[in-house]
């Protein structure tokens, strides 16, 4: 079933609009600790455990008034319960009130007995009388047009389903809460099956759950407010999973918003649809316990991480069926054996986030805790997970906490109000990019946001968070000019409240999610990024190094005969290289807008293009940081990457791409085997320059070293197209020094000029080493020797 996007395509919740809204009587008595709560309850969510029972309160309304029964009829009641349901209204006097506006008739089912209910207003107002010497329990028989009849449980015959002490850790930044609170889950109350709501909406004056199962009308479901705390909850019994269902809200100055999608929505519809679909928390159906106990073991800092960025909706897709995009079970069969073949460790996946326009590659999410239902469902994604981690391979996630999207249906003016944004635009939108920016100074914002990290990582098994646009987090007047920004308290640009978020996050994550890392996009040279928070770091495990690829891509940009200028290019990212843990990233953002591809960055002619990346690669996986690579550069796809089109495919049919590919899998073999080139990343101790200032030759070298004595790789490249014999490099240990990589070689696509697999150290001194290598180096070529023994 389709659901309606807005409120204007809905009948039942336009005929709602045009009600005259009565006044809302005793409107200050709202829910205290809830709505009068009116009997014990219990509800076991997936975890099936019973919440103890509450003691009952004694009801408010005595007397059911016309204005109250206009304002609810009006989808205007801010407090429902105080006026549906069952209401004590003398002694052993019960009233039951129920909206049924599609009901023909109704009778009351309670005690064996069966009692009709009266109209007492023309669009559905039905009151029944019964006695009863405590709170009846009943059932509802409707009577349809039709002549049929039906038979369901009353959502406001139900107590609360919260405890207090549940709202109030929804504020604590670090907790779980929030999704297992919030949102639309699964459980059964008073002995009936049925999907418990709760959303944050503080200042709205009334929230009602909308969907295809009440015909999308707002008078059917208004919800029940938590004063303290701003939660609206309802269980609403005999839904069933996949129904779809949205919020609709009243805001404090009595205007109706768009319909909202859940903020916790577990599943969404496929876009250009928006609603939320019912689904619940669940519990996937997992086979990678030992990937999970090796993974708290790990040490990602000196473990190898070779990781392939991929957006799932352009990797592949199907062109003899409307290319339509691979299925999660489809990128597990072909995706996940490819990126194994490769040798990479890690898959990083662009935003998968629901989100509604296909343009933002997902960095303009709506619903953060579903995964994009372009390729499949939840579980669907779940396996994707399981069959990466089968296959030893790591899952990161673009994660996007900075800012969301104006979609009417996300999270902008929730409530009315200004909720999880800054109203101040100076402070809560985003000039760059058209979008609100989270306000994080609001506890219950942050608190949202980092729960959602802890999700991915916990619920759904995601190895790591690439965060994205960490820096426009961090400053105030991030892309702006003055006047247009407002400094902190001390008067710097300088973003507390997001510094504390990202710190909090951070602890969360790595206290919770033990082997899991945090990376972040950070552009800028902001100190402490991946140190500890306990140092004043900002605790993220990994950090982007932009600063290195916006180097060394200049670099590689320049003719051979020009590079000689530049040779500062390819050094002086040496000189920070162990100031942060770093990644170095050739990611999607260097293949769009107008910036070509890897290969067309390339200078020369075809054979030199495809030499000065194998190159550049050789160079990059021999350099100290992790590795990232966008996908389709392992081939040396020609054009620009476009969202809405499979990679190039066609083009391994070419040696040369071919080539380039064997090279990338031979590069993440010798990475991953070879401890001297990745067990010392973050550490100055595991690096050592031997040829640092030849700029006239474009000839750079240095040594990488592992952690056990004799672990040693020596690095070479050779940036012109001069084949250089006899070029001699100090070495710090003699023996003999095998090939593992040849950039140059025949197989890859190169001259195949070399050193006939290895070279055995000369005891001469050389570059300040005891030893020496005398080499051949080939042209436009990257050298990789490991040291035998």
């Amino acid at each position: 079933m389709t659901a309606l996007d807005d409120k204007a395509t809905s009948p039942a919740a336009a005929s709602n609009e045009g009600r005259a809204a009565a006044d809302v009587p005793n409107r200050s008595g709202v829910a205290e600790a809830a709505s009068a709560p009116r009997s014990p309850e219990s509800l076991a969510g997936e975890g099936g455990a019973p919440r103890a029972g509450r003691p009952v309160s004694q009801p408010r309304d005595t007397h059911l008034s016309p204005e109250a029964v206009a304002s609810v009829m009006a989808a205007d009641h801010g407090d429902a319960f105080g006026v549906l349901g069952p209401h004590q209204v003398g002694p052993g006097a019960w009233e039951i009130r129920a909206i049924l506006p599609e009901a023909k008739g109704a009778r009351l089912l309670t005690g064996g007995q069966s009692l009709p209910f009266e109209r007492v207003h023309p669009d559905g107002f039905y009151v029944a009388s019964v006695k009863s010497e405590g709170r009846p329990l009943y059932e509802i028989e409707v009577e349809a047009w039709d002549g049929s009849t039906a038979r369901c449980h009353d959502p406001y015959g139900f107590g609360p389903s919260l405890e207090q002490h549940e709202i109030d850790g929804l504020r604590e930044i670090g907790s779980n809460l929030v999704y297992r609170v919030l949102g639309a889950h699964a459980g059964t109350l008073d002995g009936i099956d049925g999907y418990r709501f709760a959303v944050w909406a503080p200042n709205a004056r009334r929230v009602s759950v909308v969907g295809d199962f009440n015909d999308w009308d707002g008078r059917r479901h208004p919800m029940r407010l938590w004063r303290n705390g701003g939660i609206w909850e309802l269980f609403v019994p005999g839904l069933t999973a996949g129904q779809n269902y949205k919020f609709e809200i009243r805001g404090p100055d009595g205007a109706l918003q768009p319909l909202k999608a859940d903020p916790l929505a577990f599943r969404a519809q496929h876009p250009p649809q928006t609603a939320s679909i019912l689904h619940g928390l669940g519990e996937p159906a997992w086979n990678d316990a030992s990937w999970m106990e090796s993974r708290g073991k790990g040490d990602p800092r000196h473990s190898a991480m070779s990781v392939y960025e991929v957006h799932l909706g352009s990797w592949a897709r199907v062109p003899g069926e409307g290319n339509r995009y691979l299925t999660y079970k489809e990128l597990s069969e072909r995706l996940i054996p490819y990126v194994k073949e490769l040798g990479f460790t890690h898959i990083e996946l662009l935003p998968i986030t629901e989100y509604p326009f296909d343009g933002s590659w997902g960095y303009q999410p709506v619903s953060l805790f579903a995964p994009t239902s372009r390729f499949g469902t939840p579980e669907e994604f779940c396996a994707f997970v399981d069959a990466a981690h089968e296959a030893g391979i790591g899952v990161l996630l673009d994660w996007v906490p900075g800012h969301f999207p104006l979609d009417a249906h996300g999270f902008g003016l929730f409530d009315g109000t200004h909720l999880y944004e800054h109203a101040d635009p100076r402070q809560g939108f985003h000039q760059d990019w058209g979008t609100y920016i989270y306000n994080f100074g609001r506890d219950e914002v942050s608190a949202f946001l980092t729960a959602n990290a802890r999700f991915w990582l916990e619920h759904y098994h995601l190895d790591g968070l690439r965060v994205d646009a960490v820096a426009s987090m961090l400053y105030l007047d991030y892309s702006r000019r003055a006047g247009e920004w407002i400094p902190n308290q001390y008067g710097g640009n300088e973003n507390l409240d997001a510094i504390n978020f990202l710190r909090k996050t951070n602890e969360a994550t790595y206290s919770h999610a033990p082997g899991t890392i945090t990376v972040a996009e950070e552009s800028t040279s902001w100190p402490g990024v991946s140190h500890p928070t306990y140092t004043g770091g900002l605790g993220f495990g990994f950090k982007w190094n932009m600063g290195w690829m916006h180097d060394t891509l200049k670099f590689m940009s320049e003719d051979p005969i020009h590079r000689r200028y530049h040779h500062h290019n390819l050094t002086f990212g040496l000189l920070y290289a162990f100031s942060e843990n770093f990644v170095l990233p050739l990611s999607h953002d260097e293949v769009v807008h107008g910036k070509g591809s890897l290969l067309g960055k390339m200078p020369g002619d075809r054979w030199q293009k495809f030499a000065n990346l194998r190159a550049y690669f050789g160079f990059m996986w021999g350099h100290p940081g992790k590795k990232l690579l966008f996908m389709g550069g392992e081939f040396g796809q020609e054009r620009e990457w476009n969202h809405n089109q499979s990679l190039d495919w066609h083009l391994l049919e070419d040696p040369l791409h071919g080539g380039l590919k064997d090279l990338i899998r031979d590069l993440n073999h010798v990475y991953t085997s070879t401890p001297a080139l990745h067990s010392r990343d973050v550490e100055p101790g595991g690096f050592q320059w031997l040829v640092a200032d030849d700029s006239d030759n474009s000839v750079i070298a240095w040594a990488r070293k592992g952690k056990n004595e004799g672990e040693i790789a020596i690095v070479v490249s050779n940036f012109t197209p001069v084949v250089r014999e006899g070029y001699r490099v100090g070495v710090p240990s003699g023996g003999r020094y095998r090939e593992a990589i040849n950039s140059d070689a025949e197989r890859y696509g190169g001259s195949n000029v070399g050193n006939m697999g290895g070279v055995q150290a000369d005891a001469e001194p050389s570059h300040g080493q005891s030893h020496s290598l005398r080499l051949t180096l080939p042209p436009l070529a990257t050298l990789i020797l490991v040291r035998e023994g």
